[in-house]
């Protein structure tokens, strides 16, 4: 029977030797085997030498090295990361200078002022919202609002107000962020967003002051970018604030102090959004040089794992 259509003659086809070939993955990337009892750089070599493991291990490297080099340290947060229990990785990271700003939105003052305060945060938001209680614990909005007060009064930032009103308190100030920020003389900046936050429902909140409160705050994070030139700025679990922000205040910083490169920048997050790779990673870094980072996994597994692999770094 006659073939209806012709068929290509693959004995014409030319092959050359797979040592001419670049290959992408070889015996050397290959992990090796952890073994129980093994110390914790023996863990990191194991890994695998490639795609995310390799970023990860530079990633820690560039950090460590930052650090031992006195540069700029930059770590943006939403709140999910106090809520899976990350405060003690973080405040470790701020004593031992491995952090030298913190940057957060509105509900991170919130979750890292009750905890502190009254051990407990995070409430069911169904159970609430069908009867009008959700978001109306009088003693958090009148603490926070009141802390608005107080820094719209000084002229001072609110994430400094906030660790001044938690210095007066009788709390587990050690679990707060924003009291270790205070302690170490780091900014701790809390960037709001009006009609945002649980406290903003409250008849308490003035927002005039909360407004006036935020907006030194964005000052302050703006100063803190002019120094970030061979830097690092990390994006942890904020969708949109943190990226939105961290973009406008770097535009502030370049157009006041000049540029501001050669800094590397992460997102780690559980998914990867849109703002935080085009704000924090692509945009930045194709104006100003510098490597970009993303890690996509649960805050809780991810973030302690990277920063005992710097501490571990700071060693070699």
């Amino acid at each position: 029977m006659k073939k209806r259509h012709p068929q290509i003659d693959l004995n014409k086809v030319k092959t050359y030797s797979i040592a001419e070939r670049h290959s992408k993955v070889s015996v050397d990337f290959l992990g090796k085997v952890y073994e129980p009892g093994d110390d914790f750089d023996r863990y990191i070599e194991s890994l695998p030498k490639i795609l995310k493991a390799a970023d990860l291990k530079r990633f820690a490297r560039l950090w460590a090295d930052c650090a031992n080099s006195g540069k700029e340290v930059i770590l943006m947060m939403g709140a999910h990361p106090i809520k899976t229990g990350l405060s003690p990785i973080i405040i470790d990271l701020i004593k031992r200078g491995l952090i030298t700003a913190l940057a957060g939105n509105g509900a991170v003052a919130i979750h890292d002022c009750e905890m502190s305060m009254f051990g407990q945060t995070s409430e069911e938001v169904i159970e609430g919202l069908a009867d009008g209680t959700f978001g109306m614990a009088r003693e958090t909005g009148e603490f926070l609002n009141e802390a608005a007060n107080y820094a719209y009064d000084n002229g001072i930032g609110f994430g400094e107000a906030l660790g001044d009103k938690l210095d007066e308190a009788v709390v587990n100030r050690e679990i707060s962020l924003l009291w270790n920020c205070r302690e170490m003389g780091i900014p701790c900046t809390i960037h709001v967003g009006i009609g945002t936050d649980i406290v903003h429902q409250q008849p308490s909140c003035r927002g005039e002051a909360v407004g006036a409160a935020s907006y030194n705050d964005f000052k302050i994070f703006a100063q803190r970018i002019t120094q970030l030139s061979g830097g690092i700025v990390i994006n942890l679990g904020s969708a949109v604030v943190m990226p939105e922000v961290f973009l406008k205040a770097l535009t502030a910083a370049r157009n006041v102090s000049g540029a501001i490169k050669d800094f590397h920048a992460a997102n780690f997050d559980m998914i990867q959004h849109y703002r935080p790779g085009q704000n924090v990673l692509y945009r930045p870094t194709a104006t100003g040089g510098g490597e970009k980072f993303s890690f996509t996994g649960h805050h809780e597994i991810m973030f302690p794992l990277i920063a005992a692999m710097v501490k571990a770094n700071l060693k070699s």
